[in-house]
């Protein structure tokens, strides 16, 4: 018998506003990646001037446009508790109104909260003096703007070295730092360059590399790539894609664009009205969204690249898999039959996939070992196998759609009625 399966500093600050000892205070190692490093909890915004009465009334379960009418108060975030990860890209998204570029400038207190906390590597920076919070900004969270926010009076490498030089940190290191940041974003050659003479593009990379210069622990990009063309958007993605790759930092990206949020979100915060209504990986959010509002999201979408084999599948049972190449097709055709299972996916001894068989190749191979009884056109399918792919292939096999981990182990099958019900309902929206 086989062995059995394991299933760029945001706000203006002159120097000398910070000095060495503030930063150093603020610096403590970086999460572990996989640990949370930003816990949100019940955090709110209310715009106006009676934030009390209306908070009375959000309790009393009246609505955004209800309370602004009798009160003239906004309730800009609503009660939003998150947590993210470090390394992660978590994306927050919402139409235009639905609170997610306050929510973001609430984490860093450019917007004082209302109520609630944010807790940045352990500690709630609701209480911190002044001068911790510009540590905690200058050092700790990073912001790149949808406007670029350069200072058109200093070159692309002083831009860059800008957040440095209000730390304290002396020239010749934090040119060398620049430097390397600027050559991670591929402007290497342009840091004599000014803003004026860069494109929109271009510009956004100085501000992203003017962000990544002070090694913060969170990134914070505020629709970053909204105000550029298409292609050049579609390039800055592809950048930011690369750099998390390699250095696996922590970002809260705020979007509009759910094929944006998608392509680079790990999970997705979606809002409305204020409200974080629901919180998941692409998929979690395609194949369960919360309600109507959420699905909405991927009314135009080709959701068919998101749902993956590893989400769809099912694991199969051990009695399906423990068998040895060489086993009798007869003893294996009586497992299955007392299993009462239609198919059999048959592993070597040290857990390798081998395929798929059936009580009726069984019983056509009679005393031969099972290695004869093997389908020849039951095709496997990777993790990360799309749904277009698993439809392809369940339309030319009669059989559910077995599932390979990198090692060639079997992790799962997926069947193709939840193929078939994937389809239907996305064709149906």
């Amino acid at each position: 018998m086989a062995p059995n399966l394991t299933f760029a500093p945001q706000d203006v600050v002159h120097p000398g506003a910070i000095n060495a000892d503030d930063v150093s205070a603020m610096s403590k190692p970086i999460a572990v990646s996989g640990t949370d490093i930003l816990t949100v909890r019940n955090l709110s915004k209310i715009f106006g001037p009676k934030p009390e009465r209306a908070a009375e009334l959000v309790k009393k379960g009246l609505g955004r446009n209800e309370i602004f009418e009798q009160t003239g108060n906004m309730v800009a975030v609503n009660d939003v508790s998150l947590s993210v990860k470090a390394g992660e890209i978590f994306v927050v998204m919402g139409l235009s109104g639905s609170g997610k570029s306050t929510l973001v400038r609430l984490l860093n207190r450019l917007i004082e909260p209302t109520s609630g906390q944010v807790i940045l590597e352990g500690r709630d920076i609701a209480p911190m003096s002044a001068p911790e919070l510009r540590a905690v900004r200058l050092k700790k969270m990073a912001m790149v703007f949808q406007s670029f926010a350069l200072l058109p009076n200093r070159s692309v490498l002083d831009n860059i070295a800008y957040g440095l030089e209000v730390a304290g940190v002396k020239k010749a290191e934090r040119y060398e730092i620049a430097r390397a940041a600027l050559t991670r974003v591929g402007l290497g050659s342009y840091e004599k360059l000014f803003p004026s003479e860069l494109s929109g593009g271009m510009q956004q990379r100085v501000g992203l590399a003017r962000a990544l210069a002070v090694n913060p622990s969170v990134l914070l990009m505020d629709e970053a790539f909204s105000a550029l063309d298409p292609l050049i958007r579609f390039e800055m993605q592809n950048e930011l894609l690369r750099l998390q790759k390699e250095e696996q930092r922590t970002i809260v990206f705020i979007s509009h664009d759910i094929e944006e949020a998608i392509k680079i979100g790990g999970r997705i915060g979606i809002m409305k009205d204020g409200c974080l209504i629901q919180v998941g990986t692409p998929a979690e959010l395609i194949q369960s969204p919360a309600d109507s509002y959420v699905r909405d999201f991927f009314r135009n979408v080709d959701v068919s690249r998101f749902l993956k084999a590893s989400t769809l599948m099912t694991r199969v049972e051990r009695g399906m898999i423990s068998c040895d190449i060489g086993t009798s097709s007869e003893r294996y055709l009586n497992q299955l039959i007392d299993s009462g299972v239609e198919c059999g996916y048959v592993c070597d001894e040290t857990g390798r996939y081998q395929g798929c068989v059936t009580p009726a190749s069984l019983h056509k191979s009679g005393t031969r070992p099972v290695r004869d009884a093997l389908l020849h056109d039951v095709n496997a399918v990777s993790l990360d196998a799309d749904l277009h792919q698993l439809a392809t292939i369940a339309l030319s096999q009669e059989h559910d759609v077995p599932v390979t981990d990198n090692a060639g182990n079997l992790a799962g099958v997926v069947s193709c009625r939840t193929i078939l019900k994937q389809v239907m309902e996305w064709r149906a929206v």
